[in-house]
């Protein structure tokens, strides 16, 4: 059945909350984007003057199409290369969605994301719509066909498992670009020790490289592990430059509303590195750099006009 451009209208107008809902849900924007656009053709195929609440429709019709793809992407993933991680947006990305207050921002933190990772998919949609959307528990029911109470139930068990896994600190932007710039002095100056300073003992390093580009699937775990495999890291040398196609620019960013450090190359974002950062220190290093998931990092640096001068080349 053809839309009125009403119709059409009405759904770009959600489209944005749509988006950042798929994007917590999936971790991956291309993904989030097809999730959307599925929505947009069931909505085309709908009787749409039959439709109540369009806005309660659409958002039920793509929790649950995420659901579907949340269950296949769990056998997908025991063929992935490698560790897999998140896609790590960068800052004023629409895609993050509301971030005004706490639970918002916490709720797509790069940190969050990787925690959430170890929730059941309707878990994972029971959290993200009541954290991040503010979702009440009767709506929240009706958009997963489940009970009140079990919505409530679910929501508790999930917010556990990732309160379970990190401490919350919440940092302004201010404070992220000074980690970030501490982060690459000491990761840089060639030594172990200042690093070791700055990580927490237990703290951990990991990345996502899908089999593209080499990533250290199993984690360094220990704060000198972690520190000698990031000094190296930060140590320029032919092999790396082989391996991104040129000189890495390093550029301090705020990814996912943290610290990450950026690496770039003649304008292409070949790798994100997130800091996740609690009271105690430095408590995990997690790098993105495959290709496929840079992309729309790729896409927002170019657009953004960056003009600051690299901290560091590879």
């Amino acid at each position: 059945m053809a839309l009125i451009m009403s119709d059409v209208d009405r759904f770009e107008a959600a489209r944005p909350r749509l988006e950042a809902i798929a994007y917590r849900l999936l971790g991956s924007s291309s993904e989030a984007e097809d999730a959307v656009q599925e929505t947009f053709l069931r909505w085309q195929a709908a009787e749409v003057g039959r439709i109540e609440v369009p806005e309660a429709w659409l958002t039920k019709v793509l929790t649950n199409y995420c659901l579907n793809q949340l269950t296949s992407a769990r056998a997908r993933r025991e063929t992935y290369v490698g560790r897999w991680l998140p896609e790590p947006l960068l800052a004023g990305d629409p895609m993050l969605g509301p971030a005004d207050t706490a639970e918002q921002r916490e709720s797509v933190s790069y940190a969050v994301l990787v925690l959430m990772e170890r929730l059941s998919p309707g878990e994972r949609a029971v959290y993200v719509l009541r954290e991040a959307f503010d979702y009440p528990h009767r709506e929240i029911a009706e958009i997963l066909d489940i009970t009140e109470a079990a919505s409530q139930q679910t929501y508790h068990r999930a917010k556990k498992h990732i309160a379970d896994g990190r401490a919350r600190t919440e940092i302004d932007e201010a404070a992220a670009r000074r980690i970030v710039e501490e982060f690459l002095a000491a990761a840089t100056s060639g030594r172990t020790e200042p690093l070791v300073r700055l990580l927490t003992q237990d703290a951990i390093s990991v990345g996502d490289g899908g089999g593209k580009v080499p990533a250290r699937a199993k984690a360094f775990e220990g704060a000198v592990a972690v520190a000698t495999f990031l000094r190296g890291l930060f140590k320029p040398g032919p092999a790396k430059r082989a391996i991104v196609g040129g000189t890495a620019e390093i550029h301090i960013a705020i990814a996912n509303g943290g610290p990450a450090v950026l690496a770039v190359v003649d304008g292409r974002v070949v790798g994100i590195t997130c800091l996740d950062v609690t009271a105690d220190g430095i408590v995990a290093v997690q790098s993105q750099v495959n290709p496929d998931k840079l992309v729309r990092a790729t896409e927002r640096w170019a657009a953004e006009g960056r003009g600051e001068a690299p901290l560091h080349t590879i």
